[in-house]
């Protein structure tokens, strides 16, 4: 499943969902690299 985490003000990373970690941020793995970051929240149309 595709997740898209936040990892500052402007950079933004999609990727394959790995894990959700203690402290709230996710863990999404793109080619060999992992990345964490804050998840982006849907909102309503």
């Amino acid at each position: 499943m595709l997740r898209t985490i936040i990892l500052g003000s402007c950079v933004s990373v999609q990727g394959t969902y790995v894990r959700t970690l203690s402290d709230g941020r996710v863990l999404v793995r793109v080619g060999t690299r992992e990345f964490a970051g804050l998840p982006v929240i849907k909102q309503a149309a």
